[in-house]
């Protein structure tokens, strides 16, 4: 997958071309913060990740269920739930509480860490990296995927 490779950034994170390979290979998308409340942005991009194909499970020990789909509290939960390896932990929380949530993606053996439009923590992506993880930060699966399906951004 490509990355990019920037002197200001202390962590390589995907270019358009790994994003797409990441999205066209991805299976299981554990999606943290992931909310019922329809107006919640979480909310939102769960369902469209769901009606793209994907197989997700809500990540948020404040919720029973998001979409209908049974809320899990952790990702090594997740990870049981959604019966094998988690492809992507999308993540939906302020950046100062992500740093945790790669430590748990590490611990669970994720592919990729994906933080959402606005979530920016460059020690929460060193971590990540440094477990053997892909990273993305600020930037939206369901945005991504539009993308990807209109052409904008190579397939790979």
């Amino acid at each position: 997958m490509g990355s990019t490779d920037s002197s200001d950034q202390p962590v390589q994170l995907l270019d358009d071309a790994g994003i797409a390979e990441l999205l066209r290979t991805a299976r299981r998308i554990a999606v943290v913060g992931a909310s019922s409340n329809p107006a919640r942005p979480s909310h939102g991009v769960f369902g469209s990740l769901l009606r793209a194909g994907y197989q997700c499970v809500p990540v948020n020990p404040n919720e029973t269920a998001v979409e209908g789909v049974p809320a899990v509290a952790t990702l090594a939960e997740a990870e049981i739930a959604l019966g094998g390896q988690i492809d992507i932990v999308d993540v939906f929380r302020r950046p100062e509480l992500t740093e945790e949530i790669a430590r748990e993606a590490v611990a669970a053996g994720a592919r990729a860490l994906w933080l959402q439009l606005g979530v920016v923590n460059w020690e929460t992506a060193r971590i990540a990296a440094e477990g053997g993880l892909a990273v993305v930060m600020d930037r939206c699966t369901a945005i991504e995927i539009r993308r990807i399906a209109r052409g904008w951004i190579s397939r790979g």
